[in-house]
């Protein structure tokens, strides 16, 4: 496998920290290299959660330069706007279709923008937006829409679905593995891919 870049971005409460254990879990498990680093902003106030996971036969460092993700992957659709100058021309952005209003705009200092989406559709192919809200409730709890992105991606990368499952069950709470098996294989199946 080449190397692969992955950004998850999200807004703290989200998962995003999981999320990036899940995926370095599953990498490390298909026997890649892999390297991840986390920035965490005012996260438990709603603030910008980002890590950066790297895999590879041989990864030197975490870090993600602008223009150098091959995947991004969007819990919210602001913090997609906000991070996407770090993906490449072609790459693949991954958007849960929902809006968090960050604390400028709840305290009416600023205004949600209306065209996140024709933005980022504006300037790259590999876009795919989903309700993984949606998909979560549907599932009987909304903290699993990590899992569901999680789902999505996976059919970007060259690790096996079992694979993926084997990192959810280590890596997850064991009164919500059944759960969030259930979200992955909702994402993947999304994604064209066979549960």
């Amino acid at each position: 496998m080449r190397n692969i870049s992955i950004m998850i971005v999200g807004v703290g409460g989200q998962g995003t920290l999981l999320t990036s254990r899940v995926v370095g879990a599953a990498a490390v498990k298909a026997g890649y290299d892999v390297k991840m680093s986390e920035v965490h902003g005012m996260a438990q106030r709603g603030g910008s959660v980002i890590t950066y996971v790297r895999i590879g036969k041989s990864v030197n460092s975490p870090i993600i330069e602008k223009g150098e993700a091959d995947i991004l992957l969007c819990f919210e659709k602001l913090e997609a706007l906000r991070w996407v100058d770090y993906v490449k021309k072609t790459g693949t952005i991954i958007i849960n279709d929902q809006q968090i209003d960050p604390m400028p705009v709840i305290i009416g200092k600023a205004k949600y923008p209306d065209d996140i989406l024709e933005k980022i559709r504006g300037k790259f192919s590999g876009v795919r937006v989903i309700d993984a809200l949606e998909v979560a409730r549907r599932l009987g709890n909304i903290k699993v829409l990590n899992i569901v992105m999680v789902g999505l991606m996976a059919k970007s990368t060259e690790i096996e679905k079992e694979i993926w499952h084997e990192a959810i069950r280590e890596t997850v709470k064991a009164k919500f593995v059944d759960l969030n098996l259930k979200a992955f294989d909702e994402g993947y199946q999304l994604a064209g891919g066979t549960v």
